[in-house]
């Protein structure tokens, strides 16, 4: 595995380098020896973030994740990938693709990994009445929601609004 590490507002030193290179070594069990890790390391009033990037043949594995410890991001986002690695190989298996980039003895293993098998687990109907943008964000935060869907009472499409980091909003609207 080749590395990649990079850092914004942050200066990459011999320990941390050494403890990716140590923690997301793990992977090496899952992943060939020619694929690159690309890992981007940055700071953000007082959040140590880390960014990996995989990218592999058709799909692209990526994780991210803070903490205020860079240390504690690492082991953070380690689980993440690993996690994903094993539902693209579920996803290859049911398919029948070829895993470029993982090992042949990790798609040969046989894993019981129905935990990454998509269930729906409740399915709810309602009626969508026409509203404008500050109304639905006004019902989304009543009903304490990440996101809300309404019919726009100006276009009346659907649309999405959603809760974005640092008491923001964003709208989706469709295009056609």
């Amino acid at each position: 595995m080749n590395f990649i590490i990079s850092g914004k507002n942050i200066e990459v030193t011999e320990g941390i380098r050494a403890a990716i290179e140590e923690k997301l070594g793990r992977l090496d069990k899952y992943l060939t020896d020619d694929i690159d890790i690309i890992v981007t390391l940055s700071v953000q009033k007082e959040r140590q973030k880390i960014e990996v990037t995989i990218p592999m043949k058709g799909h692209i594995i990526r994780a991210e994740q803070d903490s205020a410890d860079m240390y504690v991001s690492i082991d953070l986002v380690i689980d993440i990938l690993e996690r994903q690695i094993r539902r693209y190989k579920t996803r290859l298996m049911s398919k029948k693709y070829e895993g470029a980039g993982l090992k042949q003895e990790f798609i040969d293993k046989d894993e019981d990994v129905d935990e990454d098998e998509i269930r729906i687990i409740r399915s709810k109907k309602f009626a969508i009445k026409p509203m404008d943008v500050e109304e639905a964000c006004i019902q989304m935060d009543l009903l304490g929601h990440n996101f809300f869907v309404f019919r726009n009472a100006d276009t009346f499409e659907v649309n999405v609004v959603y809760k974005r980091k640092g008491n923001t909003y964003g709208l989706i609207e469709p295009e056609f």
